[in-house]
C-alpha cells in the first residue's frame, strides 16, 4: 500500500475532500463512517461501511478485501456457475480493494458520512480484468497513449413513484403512484409537483463534489433527468454511480421510489445518452477543425468506428432482457445504426462546434453499466481512429426508415454479436468476452425458465 505521506493532495474540487482533510474530519467528529464502494457487473455500488477509526487504524494503509464472487452474481445475488474468475473449484477467494483517494466526498444525505469508490486487485496484486472501473481505465489509458483524453457526460432518465420500495415489491411492482400524472416534458409545472425531491438531490450531489446543472420532466408519468456537468470519463462514471445510489437512496428517505429501468412500462423508456468528445492532452481540440470550421478527420474516424461496432457491442449499452424493449419506432429511442446531425431518431447523434463537438450516443438506456457502456464507446472510437474507418453517408430525415442496419431487437441477439466479436476479443481480451457472455447467458436463462404475467393474462382463461 501507499504511504499515507504520499496520498496528502489537494482535493478534486473544495466540495469533495482530501486524504487530509478526511483524516482531520474523522479525528474531530465529523465523520464517524466511511463507505468503501466499487461498482459490479450491474452497475450496482457494492462494498463496506467501515467504522470511521478503523478506517484510520487499519484500511489507509493497508487496505481491505471482498469476495471475489461479486463479480460473478446475478441480480438477486446468486452465486452462479460458469464464470473462469471464481467458483466453488477455486473456493471463492478476496479481491482487494484499490482505494481511490482522487474520490473522496461526503454523503450530504446520510449522517458523518463520507464515500470513497474503488478499483479491484487479486491478492497478488493484479488488476482485476473484468471490473466495470478497470475495463472503462484501460481504454482511458489508452487513448492517453495516442495523446487523447476522453471527456463524457452521461443523460440520465429515472421514474418517481409515491410509494416505497417495500410497497411496491408487496405489490408486485403493479398499479403504483407515479409522481406526476400525466406527460410533463420540459413542464415547469411538472417539475415543481415533485421538486422537494428534485431540489434535494441537486443539492446533495452539488455538496458532494458534482457540478449540477438542471432538472427537467420527460414524457413518461413521473419521468424527469437531472443533468451534470461533462468531465473526463473514469470521474463522470464514478459520479453517475454515487448519483443513481443516491438518488434511490433519497426516494426511500421520503417514502417514495426511483428506476432506472429502462422500460419499466408500456409508455416511454427511460435513456442514459451518452455525450463524448475527445481533447488533446493539452487541452486543445481534437474534433474540431477551428479554422475551417468543421469536423477533423479523427473526429470523423471516431463516429465511424463507434457505428462499426455497435451491434457487436450492444450488450454493454444494453445489459438486461428490459433494455431491448426501448428499442421501438417513434419512440426517441434509436432502431437504426445511423448517424445525423442534430438527428433524434438516429443512434449516433452529432451536435455542438468547437470546444463543445461532440457525439451522442443515444443506444444505452438508463440500466446501462456506465463503466461498460463508456469502455465500449471510447474502445470503438478508439478502434475507428486507428483502422482510419470511412464514415458512412449521413442519415437525413426519420432513421427509423433509412433501412439502416437495426441494433439488436433481443439480448440474445446481442450475446451472439458479442460472444463472436472479433473486435470485442482484440479489443477487450478473451478473457472479458467470455465473462460478460456468461453474464448474459445467466439473464437470459432466468428469464427463459420465468412464467410473465403476460402469459398467466394470456393464458389462464383463453388456452
Amino acid at each position: 500500500m501507499q504511504d499515507i505521506q504520499e496520498l496528502v493532495k489537494a482535493a478534486k474540487n473544495e466540495r469533495m475532500l482530501s486524504v487530509e482533510q478526511l483524516t482531520e474530519g474523522i479525528r474531530t467528529g465529523a465523520y464517524d463512517s466511511v463507505i468503501l464502494a466499487f461498482t459490479d457487473m450491474q452497475g450496482r455500488l457494492q462494498g463496506k461501511i467501515v467504522h470511521a477509526q478503523f478506517f484510520l487504524d487499519s484500511v489507509l494503509n493497508h487496505g481491505t478485501e471482498a469476495c471475489n464472487y461479486l463479480l460473478a452474481v446475478d441480480t438477486e445475488m446468486n452465486t452462479v456457475e460458469g464464470y473462469s474468475l471464481t467458483s466453488w473449484d477455486t473456493g471463492y477467494g478476496d479481491m482487494e480493494f484499490v482505494l481511490d483517494y482522487d474520490t473522496i466526498r461526503p454523503v450530504p444525505y446520510l449522517e458523518r458520512t463520507a464515500l470513497i469508490q474503488t478499483d479491484l486487485a487479486t491478492t497478488d496484486g493484479r488488476p482485476v480484468p473484468v471490473a466495470p472501473r478497470s475495463l472503462l481505465k484501460a481504454q482511458q489509458e489508452k487513448a492517453a497513449a495516442l495523446g487523447l483524453r476522453a471527456m463524457a457526460g452521461t443523460e440520465l432518465e429515472f421514474l418517481i413513484f409515491n410509494d416505497s420500495y417495500e410497497d411496491a415489491q408487496q405489490r408486485g411492482y403493479r398499479n403504483l403512484t407515479p409522481a406526476n400524472q400525466h406527460n410533463v416534458d420540459y413542464s415547469i409545472l411538472g417539475s415543481m409537483r415533485v421538486e422537494p425531491l428534485l431540489r434535494d438531490i441537486r443539492n446533495a450531489m452539488y455538496e458532494s463534489g458534482m457540478i449540477v446543472e438542471s432538472a427537467k420532466g420527460e414524457c413518461n408519468f413521473g419521468q424527469h433527468e437531472i443533468a451534470f456537468k461533462y468531465d473526463d470519463v473514469v470521474t463522470t462514471g464514478d459520479n453517475h454511480t454515487f448519483y443513481k445510489l443516491s438518488a434511490k437512496h433519497m426516494a426511500s428517505q421520503r417514502g417514495q421510489s426511483i428506476t432506472f429501468m429502462a422500460k419499466p412500462n408500456q409508455r416511454e423508456g427511460s435513456s442514459c445518452h451518452i455525450h463524448m468528445s475527445l481533447r488533446k492532452l493539452d487541452g486543445s481540440l481534437a474534433f474540431w477543425d477551428e479554422a475551417r470550421g468543421e469536423r477533423t478527420e479523427m473526429y470523423n474516424h471516431f463516429i465511424a468506428g463507434v457505428l462499426a461496432t455497435m451491434r457487436e457491442f450492444t450488450l454493454f449499452y444494453a445489459p438486461n432482457i428490459n433494455s431491448y424493449k426501448r428499442f421501438a419506432k417513434g419512440s426517441f429511442a434509436p432502431t437504426a445504426v445511423a448517424w445525423g446531425l442534430d438527428n433524434r431518431s438516429c443512434a449516433v447523434r452529432l451536435v455542438g462546434k468547437g470546444y463543445s463537438a461532440r457525439m451522442e450516443n443515444r443506444l444505452p438506456g438508463a440500466d446501462a453499466n456506465p463503466y461498460l457502456a463508456m469502455a465500449a464507446m471510447l474502445a470503438a472510437g478508439l478502434y475507428g481512429i486507428e483502422n482510419k474507418l470511412e464514415l458512412p453517408e449521413m442519415v437525413t430525415g426519420s432513421a427509423y426508415d433509412s433501412g439502416a442496419q437495426h441494433v439488436p431487437q433481443t439480448m440474445a441477439e446481442a450475446r451472439e454479436l458479442f460472444a463472436n466479436s472479433k473486435v470485442a476479443e482484440e479489443i477487450f481480451g478473451k478473457e472479458v468476452v467470455e465473462h460478460y457472455t456468461r453474464y448474459a447467458d445467466v439473464e437470459i436463462e432466468q428469464f427463459n425458465s420465468a412464467v410473465t404475467d403476460w402469459e398467466i393474462a394470456r393464458g389462464f382463461e383463453r388456452h
